[in-house]
């Protein structure tokens, strides 16, 4: 029986084992549960700063959208009271006791400093009177109105004149109509009165160089009759303003979404500059700096070069001939032979590591740099060996390049 029970214990895993496995799941599950976390909290930050990145450029949009519809569209509608009044009351006539027409003066400045009128922008205005069906305006017949535009400077701009009167009615049409309205005529909430409208101006344009900011209205009867009088500015627009106007939730929709998406495709264009690198191919970027800075580093081997196949000795203030075979020796000379070739090497290498691939111009000067070194190192061969000057010499120089390099 303990035998049994020794080799069920040897088969199945130990209590320690099982300890081990299961706090290893755990770990494992922890730290899933702790990257799930966050990624989650990773994911909730990103949607939140792209929920807040939105919201600011839709109110970016709108207050756009406000600040453009607020400067572009001018006053559509302004309508202002009239209060007529009589210059003169002291008539001499005792039939009359008004000696002049009714006349008011109104403001055409909204609180006293913007003005109602837009330059260029044509606008109607019409002149309401209230009067009432009374046996003297009955009587009056036509009568005339009329309109004085002035500016800053009380300068008489412009000057409208139009008539007009009450409109008939016979005497039956007045009765049944007294007849059927008379219990609302009793009660004080209808009267037997008649609207005029007088349009003064059809189209009236500012003028930009005298602007108006007041108007007087002269009615030319002393016997007219009025209950109250409103002067009606009305602007009519015309291609943009038109659909600004008569069509505003849908203008400002399209207006508030064109904002929107320019707006957006500045920040993702921002976005990819700053996160990815740009948009445009960073080899092409590196390979026109690495052009420029080649371009820039050839006239310094250049000049470098020159310098070194022209040396000068300021020291002593006189200057070594190369070509002049009585001043210098003919250990001097192969010395300097010896010297020349060397520094000649050491500026054919540098101009070797210059980069001469797009630029023929370049090569051109090498090929010339390379074939003045040459016939230099001929010369001083010459002059070494006793040969005469191939300078002074009219064989073609060839001749002795050829000769030179088969004896050595």
């Amino acid at each position: 029986m303990s035998t049994e029970m020794e080799d069920m214990d040897s088969e199945g895993p130990t209590i320690q084992e099982l300890g081990t496995q299961f706090s290893g799941l755990l770990i494992h599950i922890q730290e899933r549960l702790t990257i799930l976390y966050k990624r989650i909290q990773k994911r909730v930050l990103q949607t939140a700063i792209l929920v807040c990145v939105l919201l600011l450029l839709l109110w970016v949009a709108i207050f756009l959208y406000g600040s453009f519809y607020y400067s572009f569209m001018p006053t559509a509608n302004f309508i202002t009271p009239v209060h007529f009044y009589y210059s003169r009351t002291d008539c001499t006539s005792p039939h009359h006791s008004i000696c002049s027409f009714p006349m008011a003066n109104f403001s055409l400045l909204r609180n006293g400093k913007k003005q109602v009128m837009t330059y260029g922008q044509p606008y109607q205005i019409t002149l309401e009177l209230e009067m009432p069906e009374s046996p003297a305006n009955e009587q009056l017949g036509m009568f005339l109105v009329k309109m004085y535009c002035y500016s800053y400077e009380g300068q008489i701009i412009d000057t409208a004149a139009r008539s007009t009167m009450l409109h008939y009615r016979t005497s039956l049409l007045q009765s049944l109509s007294t007849l059927m309205f008379s219990p609302l005529l009793l009660m004080g909430t209808a009267e037997q009165k008649q609207y005029i409208l007088v349009e003064l101006y059809s189209s009236y344009i500012d003028n930009s160089y005298k602007p108006t900011v007041g108007a007087v209205i002269e009615i030319h009867s002393q016997q007219v009759q009025i209950y109250k009088a409103q002067v009606y500015i009305h602007a009519h627009f015309s291609g943009i303003r038109y659909i600004l106007y008569h069509f505003p939730i849908a203008s400002a929709v399209v207006g508030v979404l064109s904002n929107f998406t320019f707006l957006s495709v500045l920040i993702l264009i921002s976005y990819l500059q700053v996160a990815l690198g740009g948009i445009w191919p960073s080899q092409q970027v590196g390979k026109w700096n690495k052009e420029r800075q080649r371009r820039a580093d050839v006239p310094e081997a250049t000049d470098q070069y020159e310098t070194n196949t022209h040396p000068e000795d300021n020291s002593t203030g006189t200057k070594t001939h190369l070509l002049d075979a009585s001043v210098m020796g003919p250990s001097d000379i192969k010395a300097y032979s010896s010297g020349k070739m060397e520094q000649s090497i050491l500026d054919t290498g540098v101009e070797d590591n210059v980069e001469t691939n797009d630029s023929r111009g370049l090569a051109e000067e090498q090929h010339v740099s390379e074939a003045r070194n040459e016939e230099t190192y001929l010369k001083l061969r010459f002059l070494s060996e006793g040969l005469p000057d191939v300078s002074t010499d009219p064989t073609d120089k060839a001749y002795y390049r050829t000769g030179t390099c088969l004896s050595s």
